[in-house]
């Protein structure tokens, strides 16, 4: 059987979005569906688009991994110099969009911007494998590179430099927060009549309004 008719019997997705169905609180509601994607073994159901803009509002946008949520916001991993960072720091604002297609769901963030403290950063760098952090070390992100050999000795460099002891968080690498202003929760319906509820925060609050498709 498909996976996606997998899906739909295991969370019966088909009966939609209602409002009774959906949590007050945006934060669980994603919690809700972020569980559930992970329950039938989607690859990746962290994988999420994350759009920036520069100042002057020229938009970028490519897939990153959220590591870790709670009610404060959603945290994303990167070299301080690439152009996602350089962008945030000019204009730190984003938009985050997960997509689970066996399951026909979207969800929509968008929010504010700031950089998780270098504890938060040194707590996750050192949970990743040693050859991610370093090659954290060996690649300055976004940065024009004469040749993928150029980039692979220097990683046998930095290994190096780095033997038998434990590989340090780089001064220009670590963390973001995206503070959620407003979600979008999206659900595929039959006829292109999807459901749509979307929260915005408004005077110390979550307001829930229903948009059409």
């Amino acid at each position: 059987m498909p996976l996606r008719k997998l899906v739909r019997k295991g969370i019966k997705a088909l009966r939609g979005l209602h409002e009774n169905d959906c949590d007050l609180d945006p934060f669980k509601q994603f919690d809700r569906w972020f569980a559930e994607s992970r329950r039938t073994g989607l690859q990746y159901p962290e994988a999420m688009a994350l759009a920036t803009a520069t100042a002057e509002g020229t938009p970028s946008v490519r897939m990153v991994l959220m590591k870790g949520f709670d009610e404060r916001g959603f945290c994303f991993f990167t070299n301080y110099e690439s152009r996602k960072a350089d962008e945030l720091e000019h204009n730190p604002r984003a938009a985050l969009l997960f997509y689970w297609e066996p399951y026909e769901r979207q969800i929509r963030i968008e929010g504010t911007i700031e950089k998780l403290s270098e504890e938060e950063s040194f707590a996750y760098f050192k949970s990743r494998p040693r050859g991610s952090r370093i090659g954290a070390w060996a690649s300055a992100q976004s940065s024009v590179i004469g040749s993928r050999k150029e980039l692979e000795q220097q990683v046998r460099d930095y290994e190096k430099k780095f033997s038998g002891e434990d590989v340090p968080l780089p001064p220009y690498w670590g963390g973001f927060r995206c503070v959620p202003q407003s979600f979008e929760f999206w659900q595929g319906r039959v006829n292109r009549l999807h459901d749509r509820l979307l929260f915005t925060w408004e005077e110390d609050s979550w307001k829930r309004v229903r948009l059409s498709p």
